[in-house]
């Protein structure tokens, strides 16, 4: 059985009241591929580099490259690099810093500006991700031997080809920006995180190590 590593005492309870049995059996078929390149880089020992790809890397990219970096620690999965990026760069939404925040992220701001540097932990121990935003070719993403996941339909669509590119992985989220600046925008915020959680925590938790 997989040791899992200690995160932060918040995030954990987060993850305990996480159900996957809520995933419907078409979503499985979806996060499928992902669980496959995700198993056969652990069958061969290599490198497991994951770049969630949006339109502007300002929300659903970011949420999931925090997570799906969370998860690898939480099941102990070695050598799982997340990265995230956009078809252009903007700036990480603040709603989505504060949103990893209420789920115990340690979210701190080291650069101030149009487009800020976050430093994201989910352990003591753990090195910060670093969260801004940035387009997915990026000198600070990875140029080969990689899985894109696409988490919104137009970088989907507008996204034909991504050069270095080892396997293209369709895992779309509606968009959480139709709350902004609504009554609504926190809860709708949460909602997406903690989807993109779950379904994270599902396709790690059926990696064997």
């Amino acid at each position: 059985m997989t040791t899992k590593t200690a995160v932060f005492e918040k995030i954990e309870q987060e993850i305990s009241s996480l159900r996957t049995d809520t995933i419907s059996e078409k979503r499985k078929e979806t996060l499928q591929p992902l669980t496959e390149f995700i198993q056969g880089k652990v069958d061969h020992g290599k490198e497991i580099r994951l770049n969630f790809i949006c339109t502007h890397n300002s929300r659903r990219s970011h949420l999931s490259q925090v997570w799906a970096q969370t998860m690898a620690a939480y099941f102990n999965i070695k050598n799982v690099y997340c990265y995230s990026g956009g078809t252009e760069a903007t700036a990480l939404f603040p709603m989505a810093a504060t949103t990893l925040a209420n789920s115990g992220f340690q979210v701190n701001t080291i650069f101030q500006g149009e487009n800020p540097i976050y430093a994201i932990k989910y352990a003591e121990n753990a090195y910060p991700i670093m969260g801004f935003s940035k387009t997915f070719d990026d000198d600070f993403n990875p140029e080969s031997e990689f899985a894109a996941i696409l988490t919104c339909s137009q970088a989907d669509e507008g996204c034909p080809f991504i050069a270095g590119a080892e396997k293209r992985i369709p895992i779309t989220y509606e968009d959480p920006k139709a709350f902004d600046n609504t009554p609504q925008q926190a809860e709708k915020y949460r909602e997406r995180s903690l989807q993109i959680a779950i379904e994270l925590l599902y396709v790690f938790s059926n990696i064997k190590a």
